[in-house]
Parts: structure tokens; C-alpha cells; sequence
């Protein structure tokens, strides 16, 4: 059967996506054009080729219960010396992101995994670099600012060459939702301890 390597984030739309992307490959980050600018809800993960009916079911499932909210962007952060990346903050959307990650995550779901860091969500901007060129990524972004509404989330696959590709996207439910289920809210996340997803 094979297996295939997943992962699930919620996109960063243009003109943002685009413009973090190439400052990400101007700071000489290798894998900027292979990784779509994005927050990650589930990080790389490997499953059984055969898994992926029930993965995909599962993840319509969390979008059907999901809620659009405000997504702000602002300034620059780190995870150095713990890992070598630097990041622009989350300030608005961080604790829906929290929910949805966990929903995805789900102890009973097609989607458990350990993580190897406290969830924390971050857009990266540079990963394993220089030193001077993580401190010029941090530098040169650190006003930055972005704003947009989140509606969904997508199910990425990454290729033998590295490259990380759309596989579906899962808008946020309507109104009515789905017997038994409860729309995602903000709730009170602990996003104070550093993470390091790709």
C-alpha cells in the first residue's frame, strides 16, 4: 500500500502568502518554495496510503464544525536557541487555532500524534539558516502587519521532490451543524512555551 506524508494548515491568502514566501527565499531559506506560507494545525505526518479515506472524513468533519474568525499578524518572534526558526506572531487567531489543531489531533481520530513541542502557532520565515540571516529575517519584519478572516483550513501532501502540495481544502461549515456537534470558540490556550513545527 504505501504510505504518504501529510499535513494540514490553515493557507496565508495573497497578496501576503506570496510576499512572505520570497523574503523567505531572499533571507536563503531552501525550502521556501517548497513550503506554501501557511500556520500549521497538524505537522508533518506519515499514514498508511489507505488511512486517507478516513483522514479526509475526519477533517470535513472538524471544518463542518468550524466558525470563520479574524486572523492578525504582527511583528516577529523566535524560537532560538530551542530551534532554528524565526517566525511573525500571531496576535489575533491563535486560540481557535489551538482548538482546531486539538480537534484535528483527536486521541480517537485518524490524526493522533504526539507533538514534539507545545503547540504554538506561527507563520515561519526562516528556518535553519545563518545565524545573520535568522537576525536579518527578524530585523527587516519585525513591523510587519497582515489581517484577513479565516474560512477553512487544507489537507497538504508532500512530494517525493520535497514539495509540499494542496491536496483538498475544508471550508468552515454553515449554520447548521451536524448532529452533536459544537462550533469551534476561543478558549483560554497555552501558548506561552515555544514550538517548533515546520
Amino acid at each position: 500500500m504505501g504510505t504518504v506524508t501529510l499535513g494540514v494548515s490553515i493557507a496565508v491568502p495573497e497578496p501576503y502568502g506570496s510576499f512572505l514566501q520570497e523574503r523567505r527565499a531572499g533571507f536563503g531559506d531552501p525550502a521556501a518554495h517548497g513550503i506554501p506560507t501557511h500556520v500549521t494545525l497538524l505537522p508533518p505526518t506519515e499514514v498508511d496510503t489507505s488511512a486517507l479515506p478516513a483522514v479526509e472524513d475526519h477533517l470535513a468533519r472538524v471544518a463542518a464544525e468550524g466558525r470563520p474568525f479574524p486572523m492578525r499578524l504582527e511583528g516577529t518572534g523566535t524560537f532560538r536557541p530551542l530551534s532554528p526558526v524565526v517566525f511573525v506572531k500571531i496576535v489575533e487567531g491563535a486560540e481557535e487555532c489551538a482548538v482546531l489543531q486539538e480537534r484535528i489531533r483527536v486521541e480517537s481520530g485518524p490524526c493522533a500524534r504526539e507533538l514534539q513541542f507545545p503547540y504554538h502557532p506561527h507563520v515561519t520565515i526562516a528556518h535553519g539558516i545563518d545565524e545573520e540571516a535568522m537576525d536579518r529575517a527578524f530585523g527587516e519584519l519585525k513591523e510587519y502587519e497582515a489581517a484577513w478572516t479565516i474560512t477553512g483550513f487544507a489537507l497538504y501532501e508532500q512530494g517525493a521532490d520535497g514539495v509540499w502540495r494542496l491536496d483538498r481544502e475544508y471550508p468552515f461549515g454553515s449554520d447548521e451543524l451536524p448532529d452533536g456537534a459544537s462550533p469551534v470558540v476561543p478558549r483560554q490556550a497555552d501558548l506561552s512555551r515555544p514550538a517548533a513545527p515546520r
